[in-house]
């Protein structure tokens, strides 16, 4: 399964993390505009 997440701030990646510790054969990929991404999550 592909999971897609658009915008690449906190919030963005905090989905992403989760997403991935509920199934880890998750395709996750995140789309961001801008140059850079948060990593703060």
């Amino acid at each position: 399964m592909r999971f897609v997440i658009i915008g690449g701030d906190a919030a963005g990646m905090s989905a992403a993390s989760r997403a991935r510790r509920n199934d880890a054969s998750l395709e996750v990929t995140v789309l961001e505009q801008g140059r850079d991404v948060s990593y703060s999550a």
